[in-house]
């Protein structure tokens, strides 16, 4: 299965139309349009009632639900403007949800976190209206990917200097789509 993760909060998302265009070659996918989701970031209470089931080994209660999606899909693709020098804020809070020891990672013996994801790619698709800089985006979640989901192979696509002066955003859309075979 072919997971979507949709970081993409505009219609007519510059992102979203580039992922799309990925998905298009990569096959049927299920969507999870972050916007529409409405998740709730973790808070004290949350986080101790997640940490009691987890500590019980129950994982039917429904907040397991989007990390149970996320570790068993096979391909993964997550789309999310570069804003502000980062992604959307929406995106935290889905990496906070889908964090759960016991699903997407474990602890092993020493200490350290190992990946229990079945993906074996994870795609980050992303636009910047200026330059890029994926310090604070896209090796935060390529980081979580490999020391974290145990997913080794990840790939960024990305389109950068849309906004600026001059320039034309949909040409350089475009040659992007081009540049990365997805036309």
């Amino acid at each position: 299965m072919i997971l979507y993760v949709n970081g993409c909060p505009r219609d007519g998302s510059r992102t979203d139309r580039l992922a799309r265009k990925l998905l298009n070659k990569l096959g049927d996918y299920e969507e999870v349009n972050l916007e529409n989701e409405h998740l709730i970031p973790m808070d004290g209470e949350r986080l101790e009632y997640r940490t009691r089931l987890i500590d019980q080994n129950n994982y039917s209660d429904p907040i397991f639900d989007y990390a149970k999606q996320f570790a068993a899909a096979d391909t993964i693709v997550i789309a999310a403007p570069f804003w502000d020098l980062s992604f959307p804020a929406e995106l935290k809070v889905y990496i906070e949800n889908i964090y759960v020891t016991g699903i997407v990672s474990k602890y092993g013996a020493d200490g350290r976190p190992e990946g229990l994801c079945k993906a074996k790619n994870l795609y980050y698709v992303t636009t910047a209206g200026g330059p890029y800089d994926g310090r604070y985006s896209y090796d935060y979640v390529q980081d979580l990917a490999k020391n974290y989901f145990g997913i080794d192979q990840t790939i960024l696509i990305k389109a950068e200097m849309l906004d600026i002066f001059g320039n034309d955003p949909e040409k350089i859309l475009a040659e992007c789509m081009e540049c990365y075979h997805l036309v």
